[in-house]
């Protein structure tokens, strides 16, 4: 064997390494997301109903916190501090408790089939990301323009209330969240690449900060598609 494949193989088991630790955090995340909703639904059930009937300016503030949260997480992975985990972990904790509000109205049927479907179309646009060879920057730059008017339609249907515009939104979104999903993934790819392997462990939480947030977005959305006439 030459040195060159002996190089080659270290270097993908280097990178194996990456991911593994990336994607690790990611499913630590949604785990504890799924752990405070099901505690919320299911130990907790009469605290929460008391919650949507009595305090809802509860959620709205656990909304608000979440948004500080992850500009938090952000910039804390951003200058590679110690602090960025464990915003994260408190951003996922917090993210479980507001799911809960949202899959209390849906069954139990509706919720595993949008978890599934969740799941299978990350992997699937995570290999997309990994495998590709094209630049996705372009595409990521017209995604995330998309997502701000994405944002900016759903305000204006919180005053409409159209159903078929809410459906419009949730398919539009699974689309947009789901190309991010294989940006992100070529996107560590390139800052392995960047830093010659050398990389900090603020961005392992900063890339698991974005596949956390595509995975969530994306199973909110089909849960609101497959719950349609829940």
């Amino acid at each position: 064997m030459d040195n060159n494949s002996i190089y080659t193989q270290r270097s993908d088991s280097r990178i194996s390494s990456f991911f593994a630790k990336i994607y690790g955090l990611v499913g630590i995340g949604v785990a504890l997301s799924a752990l405070v909703s099901y505690l919320m639904l299911y130990a907790f059930w009469e605290n929460t109903v008391a919650l949507i009937s009595n305090s809802p300016w509860i959620y709205y503030l656990a909304i608000f916190g979440e948004l500080g949260l992850v500009i938090a997480a952000s910039s804390a992975a951003r200058r590679n501090s110690t602090a960025a985990l464990p915003l994260f972990l408190v951003y996922s904790a917090l993210n479980g408790f507001t799911l809960s509000f949202i899959i209390a109205r849906y069954t139990q049927t509706t919720v595993l089939q949008a978890f599934i479907s969740s799941a299978l179309v990350f992997f699937v646009m995570a290999l997309v990301g990994v495998t590709v060879k094209k630049d996705l920057s372009g595409m990521a730059k017209a995604l995330i323009a998309a997502v701000v008017g994405i944002i900016i339609a759903s305000v204006v249907n919180l005053f409409i209330g159209s159903g078929g515009l809410s459906y419009i939104i949730s398919i539009v979104t699974v689309l947009i969240f789901s190309g991010l999903v294989a940006y992100d993934n070529q996107l560590i790819k390139r800052v392995y690449d960047y830093n010659g392997g050398h990389v900090e462990d603020g961005w392992a939480v900063s890339m698991a900060l974005n596949l956390y947030l595509d995975f969530i977005n994306i199973f909110i959305s089909l849960l609101r598609i497959f719950g349609n006439n829940d």
